[in-house]
């Protein structure tokens, strides 16, 4: 598998979408980026006649127009921004048929995974970070995992993320997913993974001492391949 998913050094843009909710999530940054930078240099060249070439805009200082115009444009301006975002946020709550149902628990300072499948197989295991004596030349230091957790690429899977202990955060940027882990409460999201390969993640909330020490690893793999996976734990 020769697609690995994790921050580079100096990183500033998103990881590569390995799922359509992250794919909606950086086409809508890009939408409002570019809204962003179109009002800044407006902003910038008026403030810039007024201030720099002392001549001073008579005509946008008074007048219905004007006043109609710049209560117009700026609620232009965030329906064209929040249209997007609330159709991002309905369809990250949409209810569909999941084939792959994940129960993920957080603990100081590993996961546990229950994972069932359509014919009712449930599959439990705790990954724990590998430690550098134990990593490998290739390995990624504090992100690899003993034991990973298998999704088929393209199915709906249906994730719930509890703890139980302290609060903790099942994050993976590269597939948009992240939800709190909160004792006594099943919080639930949806992820489909687009494409095989490794996508690598970390707690997101701060909950000990070895906060840093709790990575997780999700594989995109063909369904052929989670299913003899499943057969090869049980």
């Amino acid at each position: 598998m020769g697609l690995f998913n994790y921050s580079e050094p100096w990183q500033l843009g998103f990881q590569a979408a390995g799922s359509p909710v992250l794919g909606e999530i950086v086409h809508l940054h890009a939408e409002v980026l570019f809204i962003l930078v179109l009002i800044s240099t407006v902003v910038i060249i008026l403030f810039s006649r007024v201030y720099v070439i002392k001549y001073p805009l008579l005509s946008f200082c008074e007048g219905g127009v004007v006043e109609i115009v710049w209560t117009m444009i700026p609620g232009i301006i965030l329906i064209l921004i929040g249209m997007p975002s609330l159709r991002l946020l309905y369809s990250m709550e949409e209810v569909v048929e999941v084939g792959v149902r994940v129960k993920v628990v957080g603990h100081q300072w590993y996961w546990s995974y229950e994972v069932q499948n359509l014919g009712g197989d449930i599959l439990e295991f705790d990954s724990y970070m590998v430690g550098g004596e134990d990593l490998g030349l290739e390995g990624n230091r504090l992100l690899e995992v003993d034991n990973r957790l298998l999704l088929p690429v393209g199915e709906e899977v249906s994730i719930l993320v509890t703890a139980a202990d302290v609060l903790h955060s099942f994050a993976v940027a590269s597939l948009g997913v992240k939800m709190d882990a909160v004792p006594g409460r099943l919080n639930q999201l949806l992820v489909k993974v687009n494409r095989p390969g490794v996508y690598y993640g970390q707690c997101s909330e701060i909950c000990g001492a070895n906060h840093s020490f709790m990575p997780i690893v999700v594989k995109g793999v063909p369904i052929k391949e989670y299913n003899g996976w499943m057969k090869s734990l049980e």
